[in-house]
């Protein structure tokens, strides 16, 4: 580490911003942690633009985000439906140091950032400080789950100070973690209405469906909308045609309709919904996800759908059900295992073990700290004994990019983390199956996915859903203590 710059004290700041928003329990901690917050995402961004650009982006910035605000001051329970509808959508532009003013449009087709989204957060953000500075009580989120969550995101926060990897680095902290440390905190404490599940279903399986019909007319006219370089290779030199729908990559695309599966069939086998529906939407999203060709997805629906299954089964069956899933994939280990015996476990995993080796290679070189926030790709790239571009050394799992990035401590919180939003999912679940379940399974899927494609701290509805498990654990506590009161 040669000094701190602006950047790394933006990162400083974003670390103790996380930590007071998301334990915060009074008014001057979460109004300081959000003050915290947006320093340190100006900070992270100040370096990259002129005083001219970021004048105006701030100022037009603030002009959209005081609207939004005003809407979610009167209404602040349609902050949670709304930032789940912003959640998927990525505008095609790109933002780019290099770029003269910042911002430009992508080029090849590509997506950029997640700025409806950001502009939803931002909205959020100050509609919650505006109704705590005039005296709205402060909701502290379970402390099993924010304890984890708030360590981990700050520790990933002063990794800055030593990633081999800067500009990685900050384009993970203010394009992804900041911003979803706020998502966490803001959606944790919006209201949790009656309807607020019903609601959160639908607008999922709406624009799952929309994706879905792009997707499969996309795959009928061989032509993509959005989609990275790496698709454009794959469809010209392979026997079939992958297809993204509204998203730069197929597994992406994937891991949004094994969502909507999910919601789907949860609702079906707790009778939430009408058989002759629920299947309809069940061979929609099937036939879109078909032409993702995304074996993580797959993997995904599979253990998510069999998780779903014995959960809602009588419990008689449960074990009968459990004992007959671990014969299927114990046979199907077999008869793959057959069939590629001659076959090298590079070409078997279509070079994912390579990457693993890679990544294992980094974690071994810095076992306590890491390599720091972004750094895994550099630094597996540095270590290797192949040349190859930088994104063939993306470990493509979640586990071992935090391990190589955060270390010994980083592997830990993400454990403690997981371990807590299964707990507040299970609180959830004991006042409320349906949505318990479904929110588990949401969360399981995306665990899955993120094995073999990781994103999974950098995608939006990881932190959703545990917000929602947090808004809506906090919610059914306080109809407890009113009833019992």
């Amino acid at each position: 580490m040669d000094g701190i710059g602006t950047a790394e004290v933006g990162a400083l700041f974003g670390a103790a911003g996380v930590l007071l928003f998301l334990l915060a329990d009074r008014r001057s901690l979460l109004l300081g942690g959000l003050a915290a917050l947006g320093t340190g995402e100006a900070l992270l961004v100040a370096p990259s633009v002129s005083g001219t650009v970021l004048a105006g982006l701030g100022i037009g910035g603030l002009a959209v985000l005081a609207a939004g605000a005003t809407v979610f001051v009167r209404y602040p329970a349609v902050v949670t439906p709304v930032v789940l509808a912003a959640a998927p959508f990525r505008s095609p532009f790109e933002f780019d140091r290099d770029n003269r003013f910042f911002i430009a449009v992508a080029e090849q087709g590509e997506l950029g950032r997640l700025l409806p989204l950001y502009a939803v957060l931002g909205a959020a953000a100050l509609a919650l400080a505006w109704r705590t500075a005039r005296g709205a009580p402060v909701r502290a989120l379970p402390r099993p789950l924010a304890i984890p969550a708030a360590t981990f995101l700050a520790l990933a926060c002063v990794s800055l100070l030593w990633t081999v990897d800067p500009r990685a680095g900050i384009d993970v902290l203010e394009f992804f973690l900041l911003p979803f440390a706020i998502l966490l905190g803001t959606v944790a404490r919006a209201p949790f209405p009656s309807w607020m599940p019903r609601a959160l279903a639908a607008i999922a399986i709406v624009l799952a469906s929309i994706f879905a019909i792009i997707g499969l007319v996309e795959a009928a006219t061989q032509r993509v909308l959005f989609g990275a370089t790496a698709v454009d290779v794959s469809n010209s030199f392979r026997g079939f045609f992958r297809v993204t729908s509204l998203f730069r990559d197929p597994s992406i695309y994937g891991r949004h309709l094994v969502l909507a599966l999910v919601v789907v069939i949860a609702a079906l086998l707790l009778s939430r919904v009408d058989v002759r529906l629920a299947a309809g939407f069940a061979v929609l999203f099937g036939a879109a996800l078909f032409f993702t060709y995304s074996q993580s997805s797959m993997a995904a629906l599979f253990v998510a759908a069999l998780a779903l299954l014995i959960a809602a089964a009588p419990t008689r069956l449960r074990v009968s059900l459990a004992i007959a899933a671990v014969a299927l994939v114990a046979v199907t280990a077999v008869a793959i295992a057959a069939d590629v015996r001659d076959e090298s476990t590079r070409r078997v995993t279509s070079g994912r073990s390579l990457r693993i080796e890679d990544a294992a290679r980094a974690i071994a070189d810095r076992p306590v700290a890491g390599a720091g926030i972004g750094g895994q790709p550099a630094a597996s790239r540095r270590l290797a004994d192949r040349f190859a571009g930088y994104r063939a050394f993306i470990s493509h799992t979640t586990p071992l990019t935090v391990a190589a990035e955060l270390g010994a401590l980083g592997i830990l919180l993400y454990a403690a983390l997981l371990g807590g939003a299964a707990w507040t999912i299970d609180q959830v679940r004991r006042r409320n199956r349906a949505l318990g379940l479904t929110l588990a399974a949401a969360l399981l899927a995306l665990f899955v996915h993120a094995l073999t494609y990781a994103g999974f701290f950098e995608d939006p509805l990881t932190w959703f859903v545990l917000a929602v498990a947090a808004s809506a654990l906090a919610s059914a506590t306080v109809s407890e203590r009113r009833s019992v009161a």
